[in-house]
């Protein structure tokens, strides 16, 4: 893995009705860190991790995940990337009904027709070592318990715990998560931010979250702001307090660009 699991170089979005979402945003998300980003409605915060995660394109620029460039593959290999080096948690958790918290964690490993059995290992095999990586990713997030479990019968912050363990399944660079704790009360969201710290500084991977709460970005590393799809300064080390003021401030001029 490269020192910077995700780069992004002079992104512009610009949408059919001439709405410009991004605006030449350059930026790095370290390997191994967990930043946040803020900023008001309307920022660009929600298009900047979509196409930081592939989901969408940007009009112009560059996204490199893990060192490789998103631009250069077309949608199949795209979707395959996605698959193997990106995972993604979001707000309202999207898991799948009908699929027990096992099925939906293995779902991932499924879908990704460039997993082949290794060598000596028969596609039984293969099926049987995913669904012991699935099992293993599970007991390690508290969920050991719950493997037939349909989702219906969780609570929120459960299956948000399912999602996570999804999205680390595939062994991911770089895990996204949108809002994940936007649909949590406040103690299933303090567990969740709490793993997703435990994501990164225990088991060594990069998470780049979305929220509008100074609480839950506290939890990360550091803090990217944006106002007008433009970058409006960064806070390292956060406080809930430090992270209000800066949002609050983030029209000033003296803000604009302004460095913790």
């Amino acid at each position: 893995m490269t020192s910077e699991a995700v780069r992004l170089e002079s992104i512009y979005k610009t949408y059919d009705n001439a709405v410009t979402a991004l605006d030449g945003v350059t930026a790095s998300f370290p390997a191994g860190s967990f930043t946040a980003v803020m900023g008001p409605s309307g920022s660009g915060k929600s298009t900047l991790l979509q196409c930081a995660a592939g989901l969408d394109a940007p009009t112009a620029g560059q996204v490199f995940i893990d060192g490789e460039e998103l631009s250069a593959a077309d949608d199949t290999a795209m979707t395959k990337f996605r698959r193997r080096r990106v995972g993604f948690v979001f707000q309202d958790y999207n898991l799948l009904p009908s699929l027990t918290v096992e099925q939906n964690v293995m779902l991932p490993l499924r879908l990704d027709g460039s997993r082949l059995p290794k060598p000596g290992l028969s596609v039984g095999g293969a099926r049987r070592a995913d669904r012991r990586r699935s099992r293993s990713v599970l007991e390690r997030l508290g969920l050991g318990d719950r493997l037939g479990e349909l989702p219906e019968r969780l609570s929120g912050g459960q299956r948000q715990r399912v999602a996570v363990a999804r999205a680390l399944v595939s062994d991911p660079a770089v895990v996204f998560a949108d809002e994940p704790t936007g649909a949590l009360d406040m103690r299933s969201a303090r567990e969740v931010l709490a793993l997703l710290r435990t994501v990164v500084h225990e088991y060594g991977r990069t998470v780049v979250m979305v929220t509008h709460d100074p609480v839950a970005a506290a939890y990360a590393d550091s803090v990217l702001f944006l106002a007008d799809g433009r970058l409006a300064g960064s806070l390292s080390a956060p406080t809930a307090d430090a992270v209000a003021d800066r949002l609050a401030h983030l029209g000033d001029a003296r803000g604009i660009g302004a460095a913790a």
